[in-house]
This record gives structure tokens, sequence and C-alpha cells, in this order.
């Protein structure tokens, strides 16, 4: 070889070797930095919720800027992919709180992302650890700046939940009803309650069918049933697309002083196979049923799923196994039988009995609760009948049908003192 290839060889290699290097170093980088998965965006008129989800926990920073009025909120170390770029497009015109939001690279550490808003609001943002297939979560939710509740306006309720206060505050409607015979004395007071909902899907069919959006079409049949009953007045603890967590669910059912508390879902195992529409209460000494167990953790996990802000952790559940009467439970179980009965002239029971677990959304200490699995959305066959109006219309009918049943076999309404 002679010297002069010699020396193009060499730096041809030096070259190679060079350009390896700094992609060596590139790669360490955009390793080094976080990435975005997805960015989505919960609009109600309660509140909204963005969350940010990324493969590693986010550091970041949020502030308020005037004239006109931004929520800004500052991401250190992201990399500005075409996830956090597409958010503007996300923003929704009905959004009650948010008019537009943009991205851009404010420096080269930080991300900002800038919400501007339709009214005053007060942020609250959290991080949430991964669970159920999610990875780390920054989620900011932005509430009415008039809210009761300035520090977590979705758990104001909770509080006086646990201080004993909501049985204090008798809706203007009311001056504290006593008992009485059901419809004659005073109207029928229902709360349904959609299961899932926002961030939380719930279980999920072959077809991509998702429960949390089933339960509630069903839920909407149900309630313009009822409110053409004369004798009954019926709430939801839901009636959009939001999370409510679990033990809000509750506090609700409280605040309006229901008689009755009936949660919708769509079931799902771990095997396409169960189906049939099964009905269950509270236990407070274990689930009746390995079965029962399992989906008693699948619906308590939901919270987790949904995202409870840390304010949460302060309402401790010390004492509400003992505050649940078992009068109430026993109260339960009859309503739960008369519902199942119904739902057995529509479609196949997985059980023919009521089951019990310990399902946090039914701990109301004095309101007889239930829980309906509709159906089961992880079977191909139930996934199709849930997605159709004749189904869902035949369930809505059937609980009603219970309802009915329960209160023409002497069930008198709860005492309101």
């Amino acid at each position: 070889m002679s010297g002069a290839n010699s020396a193009i060889s060499r730096r041809r290699l030096l070259q190679g070797a060079g350009a390896m290097w700094l992609l060596s170093v590139s790669q360490v980088g955009l390793a080094a930095v976080s990435q975005v998965v997805a960015v989505r965006i919960w609009p109600a008129s309660s509140y909204t919720r963005v969350t940010v989800e990324s493969n590693r926990l986010l550091k970041y920073k949020q502030f308020a800027l005037s004239n006109p009025d931004r929520v800004v909120v500052d991401i250190e170390d992201v990399n500005l992919n075409s996830v956090l770029k597409g958010i503007g497009a996300q923003i929704r015109s009905d959004d009650p709180y948010i008019k537009s939001a943009r991205v851009g690279q404010f420096d080269p550490k930080t991300v900002r992302m800038v919400f501007e808003l339709k009214q005053n609001v007060k942020p609250q943002l959290f991080a949430l650890a991964p669970v159920a297939g999610f990875k780390e979560r920054l989620v900011m939710d932005l509430y009415p700046a008039n809210a009761q509740d300035m520090q977590d306006p979705l758990l104001a309720l909770l509080e006086d939940y646990n201080k004993g206060d909501l049985d204090k505050q008798v809706p203007p409607s009311q001056s504290g009803p006593q008992p009485g015979k059901a419809g004659r004395d005073r109207p029928i007071v229902i709360m349904l309650d959609p299961g899932h909902g926002g961030e939380d899907p719930g279980a999920i069919g072959k077809y991509k069918t998702r429960e949390k959006d089933v339960v509630l079409q069903i839920a909407r049949r149900l309630r313009a049933l009822i409110e053409k009953e004369g004798n009954m007045k019926v709430y939801m603890t839901r009636n959009e697309d939001i999370f409510i967590p679990l033990k809000v669910r509750v506090a609700k059912a409280q605040k309006q002083r229901a008689d009755l508390f009936v949660s919708i879902h769509a079931d799902a195992f771990t095997s396409r196979q169960p189906s049939g529409s099964s009905v269950f209460a509270l236990s407070t000494k274990g689930a009746t049923s390995t079965a029962a167990k399992y989906l008693a953790q699948t619906q308590n996990a939901s919270d987790l799923i949904g995202g409870v802000s840390k304010s949460g952790d302060r309402y401790v559940d010390h004492t509400m196994f003992d505050m649940v009467q078992s009068l109430t439970i026993a109260d339960s179980l009859k309503f739960g039988k008369a519902v199942l009965k119904q739902l057995g002239k529509i479609n196949d029971l997985h059980k023919n009995k009521v089951e019990q677990a310990g399902f946090a959304v039914l701990k109301a200490p004095d309101i007889p609760s239930i829980l309906v699995e509709t159906a089961f959305i992880s079977n191909i066959e139930e996934e199709r009948k849930l997605k159709t109006a004749t189904f869902q219309q035949q369930v809505a009918e059937s609980i009603l049908a219970g309802i009915k049943a329960y209160f023409a076999d002497g069930a008198t309404l709860a005492r309101r003192s």
C-alpha cells in the first residue's frame, strides 16, 4: 500500500470513528431526557384534567400569567416530540376551562406548555406512579376558582362525609323527611353510579368497547325511565366522561340523601368464557367467591388508574367498616335479589344469588347499595350485546323493575332526621 493510500485509509477510519462517537453521544443524550408517550385531555363541567404520560418521572414547575389568563407548566429534560407538539389539536371548543394550548422549547433544558383559559381556575398538579399499563403520569386538574374547596374541590364532599356533616346539609326542597312508605310520604331518591370514567376506561372488550362508555349509556337510559316515575327522584354520580374517586361517589349519595345506590358496570375476567349478569352487595367478612374477590379488587383499583391527588391521602378510611350496619347490608342483599331476578328475564345469570365482596363504592353506612355487573364485556358475544340499544334498554328496564319490586315487598325509606 502506498503512503498516500495509507493516509487516506487512516483519515477515513478516524472520520468513521468520530461519526460513531458522535452518534453514541447523541443516543446517550436522547436516552437521558424523558419521552412523552401520550397527552390526554378530559374536559367536564366540574373540572378539566390534562394527563401527560411519559417513560420516566417528569420534573415540572407550574405558575400563572394574566392578560390573558394562562396556566404555564415548565417541564425539564423532556424531548419536544410530536406528541407534545400535538397538544393544541386536542383542545375541544366545548371545554369550559381551556381556550387553547401551545407548547415550545423555552430554553435548552425546558419545554413550556401554555394553556390559555376561558375563566379563572385553581390548578392542582400531581404525579401518578405506573399502574395497569400506564407509565408515569403528570396530572393537572383545572377547577373553577370559585369552587367551595380551593385545595381540592372534588374531595370537598369527602371531608364533609367523614365529619358527618353531610347529614346536616338538608337540600332546600327538603326539611328532614321521616321514614315512611315509598312514593307516598316522599319520593324515592336513587343515586345511579356509572362506573369508571375519564382516565379510567374500565374493562375493554376484544373489539375495543370501553366499559366506561357502555355503563354511562345504560345509566342515562335508566335515569330517563326513573324520571317518568312520579314517585322517584334520580341523581347520577357522573353524567360525563369524567373520573370521580370511589369515596366521592359514596359521598355524593350521602349528600343527596339517597335511599338506594346502584353502581353499574360491565365486568371482565381473565378468560373470554365467563358470561351472564351478576349483582353484588358489600361484605365486611370477605368475598363469597374467588370471582367476587377478583372483581372487587379490579373495581377498587379504579382510584389508582383514574388518579386521585395526594390530598386524598388525608381521608383515611379507618372506621368505614365499623360504620356499616348489618341491617343496611341485609337490605342491600334484599334489593340485589329483586334486581337479579329481573335481570334473569333478559340475560343469563352468572350466579343465581347476590354475591358479596369488599367493594369500596358500596360502603355508604345507611344506604342499601348494589353493584350491577350487566354482562361480561370480556365475552365476545356479550360485548356485542352491550353495544346495542336494545340490550342497554332491557338492562335499564330490569333495574327499574327490581327497584319497584324491592319497595313493593315492604321496604321503607331511610330515616332522614
